[in-house]
């Protein structure tokens, strides 16, 4: 009885966590700019492989295994909004643009702290 309640919850986890990659694997062909894109797939890819994660962890038997799974999305919590976060700042340091129809660009040339405008690095 046990094992039909662990397989189907693994079973379910699994599926959920496969609709969420294909989310963010569909955000990643659709959407319009580098900074949306960036934004699906560390949103929803994490939380993808994390349930993924979480099923591997249900339906292991085994301590070591659902050590590291936990472990392992103890590590995509952490890295993957840093990374994305950092990845975001060098793009647009490095002259990536926002989509035109965008509503706001808090990263403009006055708000941005450690980023020289053109302007400034031109008269330098």
């Amino acid at each position: 009885m046990i094992d039909a309640v662990q397989n189907y919850l693994a079973g379910a986890l699994i599926i959920i966590g496969a609709l969420f990659t294909l989310i963010a694997s569909i955000g990643l062909l659709r959407l319009p700019d580098l900074y949306t894109r960036m934004h699906a797939a560390s949103k929803a890819g994490t939380v993808g492989s994390g349930l993924m994660l979480v099923a591997l962890a249900v339906y292991s038997d085994d301590l070591a295994i659902t050590t590291r799974a936990i472990a392992g999305i103890v590590f995509f919590l952490l890295t993957a909004p840093i990374s994305a976060h950092l990845l975001a700042k060098a793009a647009y340091a490095a002259g990536y643009r926002m989509w035109d129809k965008s509503v706001c660009d808090e990263m403009s040339a006055g708000d941005a702290p450690g980023l020289i405008s053109n302007e400034r690095q031109q008269s330098m």
